[in-house]
């Protein structure tokens, strides 16, 4: 069997505005503008591809240019397409980028909010083919909870990525993910939702490392949580029977040092490069497919755009070693 990804997710066309600081409201501001590719789901599955693993990516689009874009670019990172044709519009989004690489987004779905449980269902024998399903949500919850199904009635592992964080994930979606990736404020949301816990999601970062994991373990109690900390790099969290090779239950993983200039596509990143280490390397400690994904993730920020700014794995070891 090769060693394969498959991602469930969305494509969109992004627009980006570079600006000096990220608008008001009521504000006009002047900045400088380009498009190109994007979508959690797209960038995830990107960075699978250019990680070193195989990638195959099941998604809905546009007859449109943005379709025509996406087929074509999944041509030239050899990523295996399964998509479900839409009568709407290939999915957007709207990207605003401050010069210390924050970023504003609002995204029009499209042609995204079509998957289906159905056409996903389709999909079950590849599924069945992988190593690891990973998955986000900006796609509707029906779909990505069939491919979750699908995927673990073939012993297929499942990483969830709760983006964003406004996502309603119900519980039975949980109870299917192996590995959830929240960010901050992500992990703060699920967990109020969850485990009816509310906490600041400034102060997770900086939080004892023994209360992050006993929140985490209420929020998966059966499976394995990364908090991402952005420059911070991220804490890890295993159930007691689940180490995944580990020592520990749980610890932290820094973050590499870089120059970052659009940190858009961070997150999914990190998500992609994780899934295909773990891929490639499954007899590996989790936390040496943690320290790639966050190198893989720091090396991405050094360049502008989503898709187009993941870099490839001979980058990343010529870079980090």
């Amino acid at each position: 069997m090769s060693a394969r990804v498959v991602v469930v997710g969305s494509f969109n066309v992004d627009h980006v505005w570079t600006v000096a600081d990220l608008p008001r409201p009521g504000e006009t501001l002047s900045g400088h503008y380009h498009t190109g590719p994007g979508g959690k789901g797209f960038n995830q599955a990107t960075a699978v591809a250019r990680a070193g693993a195989a990638a195959s990516f099941v998604c809905a689009l546009g007859d449109d240019l943005g379709g025509q874009l996406a087929r074509a670019l999944a041509v030239a990172d050899d990523i295996d397409l399964h998509d479900l044709p839409s009568e709407a519009p290939t999915g957007t989004a709207g990207i605003y980028v401050d010069e210390s690489g924050r970023n504003s987004i609002v995204i029009g779905p499209g042609a995204n909010a079509d998957l289906s449980a159905e056409f996903v269902a389709t999909q079950a024998d590849l599924i069945a083919s992988a190593n690891v399903l990973l998955a986000q949500l900006e796609s509707p919850l029906p779909a990505i909870e069939a491919a979750f199904a699908a995927a673990r009635a073939a012993s297929v592992y499942t990483v969830l990525n709760p983006a964003p964080a406004d996502a309603a994930i119900p519980a039975s979606l949980l109870a299917l993910a192996d590995v959830i990736t929240p960010n901050e404020t992500e992990f703060c949301a699920q967990l109020e939702q969850h485990a009816g816990e509310r906490v600041d999601a400034r102060s997770v970062g900086s939080m004892d490392d023994a209360a992050l994991h006993a929140l985490c373990r209420r929020l998966l109690p059966h499976g394995t949580v990364v908090v991402t900390l952005g420059a911070a790099g991220c804490f890890v969290s295993h159930a007691e029977t689940v180490l995944r090779g580990d020592a520990r239950e749980h610890y932290r993983v820094p973050a590499a040092r870089v120059r970052p200039v659009d940190t858009t596509g961070a997150g999914d990143a990190f998500n992609g490069a994780l899934a295909a280490s773990w891929t490639r390397r499954p007899v590996q400690a989790f936390a040496d497919h943690l320290h790639y994904a966050n190198r893989y993730a720091a090396l991405s920020t050094e360049r502008a755009g989503a898709a187009a700014a993941m870099p490839h794995d001979a980058e990343v070891r010529a870079r980090f070693g």
